[in-house]
């Protein structure tokens, strides 16, 4: 059975990397969770720093993200909120979540936001997204080269390559990973 993983809403904004970590998770590699509360944030960002994309669309792109990961959301986390500690008191529901999945993994942009003291009494840790697909990668290199692929062939409008998906990956963060993955 696969691990259980949250994504948090900075790594759930950049459209490649959200696109890669959903397929990944269809994969079958991880378990992917996130809440509703990690949605709002991550679709608030993407409206602050994209005042131009249309709301319905960025609905239906939220709804097809709950759809594409099956038993993606987690309940029941809201009474944890306010009896965990983190460095930054908002994003003190991603670890409540986490905590309420079983996960054994928050995956953040924002790593200083989960010390590791705030995280190992619940044995939970935090890994940045290239940290995340590199250990992906070493449990299973086909199917994180195929989610890749599956991502690039999304690409429609334009049409891109894997090393378009590469480019635009190392471009978020996940320098490590794509440099990794163009081997």
């Amino acid at each position: 059975m696969p691990f259980v993983v949250v994504y948090d809403a900075s790594v759930l904004h950049p459209f490649t990397l959200r696109d890669l970590l959903i397929r990944v998770a269809q994969a079958g590699l991880v378990q992917a969770k996130w809440t509703d509360m990690i949605l709002d944030e991550t679709f608030r960002s993407i409206t602050r720093r994209r005042p131009d994309l249309n709301s319905e669309r960025l609905e239906r792109t939220r709804t097809l993200m709950c759809a594409a990961v099956r038993d993606c959301l987690v309940f029941g986390y809201e009474p944890l909120i306010e009896a965990v500690e983190l460095p930054d008191p908002d994003d003190r529901h991603v670890l409540a979540a986490a905590i309420t999945a079983r996960a054994q993994v928050i995956v953040t942009s924002n790593l200083k936001d989960f010390p590791e003291t705030a995280l190992s009494p619940w044995n939970i840790e935090a890994k940045s997204p290239d940290d995340f697909i590199l250990d992906q990668f070493h449990l299973d290199g086909p199917a994180v080269h195929g989610a890749v692929q599956r991502v690039a062939d999304g690409w429609t409008k334009p049409p891109g390559s894997v090393n378009d998906v590469l480019d635009r990956l190392e471009r978020d963060g996940l320098v490590e990973a794509a440099a990794l993955l163009r081997r």
